[in-house]
């Protein structure tokens, strides 16, 4: 008798708590640097975890141990220098998606203005994205529609880039990025 019982709490339980994760491996979350006032590159995290939860709390972490820069070198230094993974690993982003939950419909593409907290190196700030949502079965993809461009003082990060610009030799690196993302959760 007991045993069912915990079996039928510990399945409601689990059904309640989360109703999308993230799939890793076709989500992506990518950033542009530019250096010496013309020269971009595309940087990216490999590793990003997270979920909408049933009453439609969105909760995404990005693993900033996983920054890939396709240059080993500038991995560690950004590591070390920009995002101190020693005190700040994790970056997240929350917001309430409850309102929209509801509007979706199968195949039909939501653009929606979003209000979301990203906590980033210790750091709290409330960002206006304007995101594209698709349902597609019992998948939920989310894009930006434009670039959301996060400034590196916001953050209390400009000492990092200084470092950076310093121990690359280089004249300047800007102090606000844009970043895209495409991320796909499964139901």
């Amino acid at each position: 008798m007991l045993k069912p019982l915990l079996l039928g709490t510990l399945c409601f339980t689990s059904q309640f708590v989360s109703a999308w994760q993230l799939d890793n491996d076709l989500s992506d979350l990518s950033f542009t640097s530019v250096k010496l006032n013309s020269i971009a590159e595309n940087h990216h995290f490999e590793k990003l975890s997270g979920e909408i939860s049933k009453s439609g709390q969105l909760l995404l972490e990005l693993d900033l141990t996983s920054i890939e820069s396709l240059i080993p070198i500038r991995n560690e230094r950004m590591k070390k220098m920009l995002f101190n993974v020693e005190k700040y690993g994790t970056a997240t982003v929350t917001a309430d998606l409850k309102p929209w939950l509801g509007q979706l419909s199968e195949g039909v593409q939501l653009v929606k203005a979003l209000p979301v907290t990203l906590n980033l190196h210790g750091k709290s700030v409330v960002l206006n994205l304007d995101l594209v949502v698709n349902k597609v079965g019992k998948v939920l993809q989310v894009t930006t529609q434009r670039a959301v461009l996060i400034n590196s003082r916001d953050f209390g990060m400009q000492d990092g880039i200084e470092s950076l610009r310093k121990i690359a030799g280089l004249g300047s690196i800007s102090q606000s990025v844009p970043v895209t993302f495409n991320l796909v959760f499964n139901d």
